[in-house]
């Protein structure tokens, strides 16, 4: 007698880790059945298809059912009371994953534009449901999920399309052409040739042949449709000033425009950890911080407009206008500008070469994964280069920290100078600066000065990190605007318009404010920056209260 095959065990419910997969209460499934509708299921039946638009919320009521990635990995199972999607699904992407059923059963489906209402007007609901998207889409940028960029890591073109995902918090993954075997297997199957190079397959099914980030932006949902053409403030700058400001902007009431030329986050969504923001006393990621920032300024109406970049600034007969870079204009009553600081250039000999192959401006996970194991060199003396420094030593076989000044704590936080100094995989070069950079088609080595002795050091490598300061990201505003010597904005009373009404935040041009770290005198701190942003918000409503346009 011949005994029939084992059948395999039937696959378990996913693990609830970290609060990424919780069950609904009763009360909770209820709240949500006003707004949706009950679909029967049949087993195998597909729900969501990766790379598809995404409609609706689906929360279990019997059964299973299972999510996969586009590769058709089964990644997650959900029973009774759990529901599936991630933060995408508020911000119009489209599905990295698909759902199908794993039996016959019935699903709970509610329309996106219902769920944002209860997401806003049910916090205790709304909390359960935005923590574990949050969670879940960090657990898949981890993961490396989502989307496939098939390219060189030393391309240009790649870097630019990994930085557009990156940030964003878009969960990819590179498939390196220079040494991934995967990337070799996918190239020969697409039969792809250099002219296509990178390729971005979104979805598992949807292949972008040599896109441009405007094309990838459009297909990832994240190039927003334009704004109407006026609002009462237009925010330009989405880090963590412009952030508040919006914040507090639109849940005051007032029409807001949030603009940027990247995405939201500004420079503290490159921080891969934050331990010193009050309120997150495990420490965040700056780009977790700055999603969580974006969903509340929607939730009150707030409208995201990025990518976008401003180009223009001038006074208007009814208020101020700003054009943009692709062709929008607009007409907003008052603006905040909040721009921040572009980082500076290292000016080592050679090292143009590698600008856009192997130097890099961000540590985050991201950045992490593609050095791997391989030793780097991070340069910079303050908070942002003792973060990367700490970070990158969690993978990276050796750091090398590359300090101008004589004591590290000098700029430094001082838990963060015990950090760098305690870990036995970061050497510290104290009064050096990198002097030369060399290597063929990648960067392979850098000099290293010590600037007292002459002597030299070449340190081998092929990931080179600069925090070394920025500059204020205001030329897009033209000359009509006052500076200080450094091209930082002049606000208050003894810079702008010598009357009562002149703003503390406010710009020599009447309506125009300045906060963060684009504003003169500021404290280039993350919370003074959220702090400036929310108290310019009183500012604008005062001068909005006078009528307006004094020109």
């Amino acid at each position: 007698m011949v005994s029939d095959p084992p059948t395999a065990p039937p696959p378990q419910e996913t693990p609830d880790a970290l609060g990424a997969y919780p069950r609904l209460t009763p009360p909770q499934l209820q709240s949500l059945r006003e707004h949706g509708t009950t679909v029967e299921v049949a087993e195998g039946q597909v729900l969501v298809r990766a790379g598809e638009p995404l409609d609706s919320f689906f929360a279990v009521l019997e059964g299973r059912i299972a999510v996969t990635d586009g590769d058709g990995r089964q990644i997650e199972v959900h029973g009774p009371g759990r529901f599936a999607g991630d933060i995408g699904l508020l911000e119009g992407q489209p599905s990295f994953v698909s759902i199908a059923a794993l039996e016959r059963g019935s699903v709970l489906a509610v329309p996106i534009p219902a769920l944002e209402r209860i997401v806003t007007s049910d916090p205790v609901l709304g909390d359960v449901i935005l923590r574990a998207y949050l969670i879940r889409r960090s657990l898949a940028i981890g993961a490396g999920a989502g989307l496939r960029i098939v390219g060189s890591r030393f391309s240009p073109d790649t870097r630019r399309l990994l930085d557009l995902a990156a940030r964003n918090r878009i969960p990819h993954r590179l498939l390196d052409l220079d040494g991934d075997r995967a990337a070799e297997t996918i190239a020969q199957r697409l039969r792809l040739d250099v002219a296509d190079l990178p390729v971005v397959i979104v979805g598992g099914s949807r292949i972008l042949r040599h896109p441009s980030v405007a094309e990838v932006a459009a297909a990832l949902g994240i190039a927003n449709a334009r704004p109407g053409p006026s609002c009462e403030l237009l925010v330009v700058g989405a880090g963590p000033a412009g952030l508040a400001a919006a914040v507090y902007g639109a849940s005051d009431g007032l029409s807001v425009v949030l603009s940027d030329a990247v995405a939201t986050g500004g420079q503290a969504a490159r921080s891969a950890r934050i331990e010193n923001y009050l309120g997150f006393p495990a420490g965040i990621s700056g780009a977790e911080l700055a999603e969580r920032a974006r969903l509340q300024a929607a939730k009150f109406g707030a409208t995201v407009f990025a990518p976008a970049a401003a180009e223009h600034l001038a006074p208007a007969d009814d208020g101020l206008t700003v054009r943009f870079t692709d062709g929008t204009t607009l007409s907003p009553r008052a603006v905040v500008v909040a721009t921040g600081m572009e980082y500076r250039r290292l000016a080592a000999r050679n090292l143009e070469r590698f600008e856009y192959t192997s130097v890099y401006y961000a540590a985050t996970v991201n950045e992490a994964r593609e050095c791997g194991t391989d030793p780097v060199v991070v340069v910079g003396g303050g908070n942002s280069a003792g973060q990367a420094a700490v970070f990158l030593a969690a993978t990276a076989s050796r750091v090398h920290l590359v300090v101008r000044g004589a004591d590290l704590g000098k700029d430094m936080s001082r838990y963060l100078v015990v950090q760098v100094e305690e870990n036995p995989r970061v050497t510290v070069h104290l009064q050096s600066e990198v002097v030369e950079a060399a290597g063929g088609s990648r960067l392979e080595t850098v000099t290293v000065e010590h600037r007292p002795s002459g002597d030299r050091e070449e340190l081998a490598t092929a990931h080179l990190f600069v925090f070394i300061g920025a500059v204020p990201a205001t030329d897009w505003l033209g000359p009509g605007i006052q500076r200080d010597e450094r091209g930082f904005l002049l606000t208050g009373p003894r810079h702008g318009e010598p009357d009562d009404r002149t703003q503390p935040f406010e710009t020599s041009v009447p309506g125009v404010f300045a906060v963060g770290d684009a504003r003169s005198g500021s404290v280039k701190r993350m919370s003074a920056a959220v702090g400036e942003g929310a108290s310019v918000v009183r500012m604008v409503h005062d001068y909005l209260a006078t009528g307006g346009c004094r020109f």
